[in-house]
């Protein structure tokens, strides 16, 4: 099935009958398969007996709200894309030609009334309220929508399947949107004029819906300040905070001048690093699936797959690269064979990690994780100093070449593969055999 269109209604029997015979006109001119489903919130009208009249199948809230029968709808769907709209008529049924039409260029598509060429004809303190929020929910949460409450869209199936609900009411609208996008999926907005609800009076309640949507969206800036975010390492190349800022850029400076001209390179725990981005001919990797879907939408190769198990055969790089990973993974021998094994005779290893020897990084690591408890400080289980990590890199036989630090906190180091070894290195360990099986 192509779409499914997900309608929540109550008392709406005075709208809802033209709405689905002007939907059915849209969708039966773009010679489309599709399925109308009406989650009834407790109507006490004929809302139920005109959804079936005109060809909808009617669902239950999966729980009050708004957010319930967004729930319930999306768990019925059998379309490939799901499309959402208001059942008042404020949303015009034939505007889904031209969303449809932008479907292939973002997972989500919104028919927006605060892009250019957007209009909303609605009373003047709704439309201020619903600017000043959008404005500053897009400034807070960082998301490249300019109206995060339109509830009018059109979601590829995969979206609604990956992106959990939590909300309740129609902060639902907000939260969607930004898991969606910390999950690596993209977006695009399409002008679109509304006009007022048909006939009857709105449901939305602006006291509690402020009061929601403020729980929601302090929740919703952890998940944007989080490593589970997909964009979260591209974003701190730009972040407002100075020592981020900062930070970030001397690690790409340093990393990206030692790559530079290498040849084909392997970034293991890539995130969405622009050092990734910066790379010419590089391959990322990550075990957050979000973060190489954002990477394969920036037309960079991705994969996804274990650090311990690379899937690649022997000498296949000029140079493997892996900054701000070891920490947050077990202390595993395998960890530098495999980055041995993959890498050519001649090779270079760029490594980077927290020196735990140093108090310059004793002190900022307890200070970050008072300011951000949530963020990646408890993430870091594996503590290396320069003298440990020596230790390990040339047991196997790599050749230290030169060594820089971040202010005297992070330590990066590159290392040479000799040209004399064999391409292959001792037996894999049970647990690297384990993990490839």
């Amino acid at each position: 099935m192509d779409i499914s269109v997900v309608l929540p209604v109550l008392n709406e029997g005075g709208n809802l009958g033209d709405l689905l015979d002007r939907l059915r006109n849209t969708l039966n001119q773009l010679g489309l398969d599709y399925e109308f489903l009406a989650v009834d919130g407790g109507s006490r009208d004929n809302t139920r007996e005109v959804a079936t009249a005109h060809g909808a199948r009617v669902l239950e809230e999966a729980f009050p709200g708004y957010a319930g029968a967004l729930a319930a709808g999306f768990r019925e769907v059998r379309g490939d894309y799901v499309l959402t709209l208001d059942a008042d008529l404020s949303h015009e049924p034939a505007f889904v030609a031209k969303m449809w039409r932008a479907r292939e260029s973002a997972d989500i598509v919104i028919a927006s009334r605060y892009v250019r060429a957007g209009v909303a004809y609605s009373s003047l303190g709704r439309r201020a309220l619903s600017r000043m929020l959008n404005v500053a929910l897009r400034r807070m949460l960082s998301v490249p929508a300019y109206d995060l409450s339109s509830g009018y869209r059109l979601y590829r199936r995969e979206v609604i399947t990956e992106v959990p609900i939590k909300g309740r009411n129609f902060e639902v609208l907000e939260e969607i949107l930004v898991r969606a996008y910390a999950a690596g999926f993209s977006i695009t907005e399409v002008p679109f004029t509304y006009f007022p609800r048909h006939r009857g009076v709105s449901h939305a309640r602006v006291l509690r819906f402020g009061m929601d949507l403020a729980k929601s969206a302090f929740e919703l800036w952890r998940l944007r300040n989080s490593l589970e975010s997909a964009d979260y390492d591209a974003r701190a190349f730009y972040s407002l905070i100075p020592p981020q800022r900062y930070w970030q850029r001397a690690r790409h400076h340093i990393i990206t001048s030692w790559a530079r001209g290498a040849g084909l390179t392997l970034d293991v725990g890539s995130g969405s690093s622009i050092i990734i981005q910066s790379l010419n001919n590089a391959i990322a990797l990550d075990y957050n699936f979000a973060k190489t879907r954002y990477l394969q939408r920036l037309k960079i190769p991705a994969v996804r797959a274990s650090a311990f198990a690379l899937p690649f055969g022997e000498g296949i790089f000029d140079c493997v690269i892996s900054s701000q990973v070891i920490e947050h993974i077990a202390r595993e021998p395998v960890l530098f064979d495999e980055m041995w094994r993959v890498l050519k005779p001649g090779g270079t290893l760029i490594i980077g990690t927290p020196d735990y020897s140093t108090w310059q990084w004793r002190t900022i690591e307890p200070i970050y994780g008072m300011l951000m408890p949530w963020a990646y400080r408890d993430e870091h289980i594996s503590h290396y100093t320069r003298q440990s990590l020596s230790q390990s890199l040339e047991r196997i036989g790599f050749v230290h070449e030169e060594t820089a630090y971040i202010a005297h906190a992070e330590l990066i180091m590159r290392y040479r593969k000799p040209t004399t070894v064999k391409l292959s290195v001792a037996p894999p360990s049970p647990l690297l055999e384990a993990r490839q099986a």
